[in-house]
């Protein structure tokens, strides 16, 4: 199975960019999937039905987010609607709208996508991401799956690592998000889990994480 994830789609020029770059990377890489990211679609911060519409139509299939998903009105309904395949944190409290594993079938085998967010440093109360990994794994149906991938959104880098050690071997990749800056340490781990502290965004590059410098 191959998957192709990409980083953080921060506002209008990361949508744009996404427009551009999938035909290229669909055709050099050929992925059986494509999930993004989605969390800072719209104006950086949020996302909304018509800039999932633009991110959907450049062919991304699942969208995870992070801790700006409610930064929207409108996030309620699209995390409610299962047919956008939306993810919000596995670990939010159970009474937010949505979810936090996607189970979904590429070609014939089955692929579990698992959003969660970090706590270092993060202002939300949430659940501990790593006993809620183990809680989620535990699942029958994630059980027979052939592959489980994590966007592990968080800001500390030393908490992103403890949790790609944690996830070792029990996942196929645990991919780190939310701080928009690519690092270079992507390998796979001894139990086979490839990992990477964040992949970093789709955005412009002469700003602040996204954001215009000034």
């Amino acid at each position: 199975m191959r998957i192709l994830f990409f980083g953080d789609i921060v506002g209008k020029l990361g949508r744009r960019a996404i427009l551009e770059v999938i035909p290229t990377a669909r055709e050099e890489f050929k992925p059986d999937i494509i999930m993004a990211n989605g969390e800072n679609m719209a104006h950086g911060m949020g996302m909304t039905r018509k800039t999932l519409a633009e991110v959907r139509a450049a062919g991304v299939e699942i969208i995870t987010s992070g801790n700006h998903i409610d930064d929207k009105e409108e996030c309620t309904s699209v995390l409610s609607d299962p047919a956008l395949q939306v993810l919000r944190p596995a670990n939010y409290p159970p009474q937010v709208a949505g979810k936090g594993i996607l189970i979904v079938e590429v070609g014939t085998r089955r692929l579990v996508v698992i959003n969660l967010l970090g706590r270092v440093f993060m202002r939300e109360k949430l659940d501990c991401p790593f006993r809620t990994l183990d809680a989620l794994l535990t699942a029958p149906e994630v059980k027979v799956a052939q592959a489980v991938v994590v966007d592990f959104h968080a800001e500390a880098t030393s908490e992103k690592i403890a949790f790609g050690w944690y996830a070792n071997g029990r996942v196929a990749a645990v991919v780190g998000t939310h701080t928009h800056v690519p690092t270079i340490d992507a390998r796979i781990l001894p139990g086979g889990t490839a990992y990477v502290t964040d992949v970093g965004m789709v955005g412009p590059r002469d700003g602040v994480i996204g954001v215009k410098k000034e």
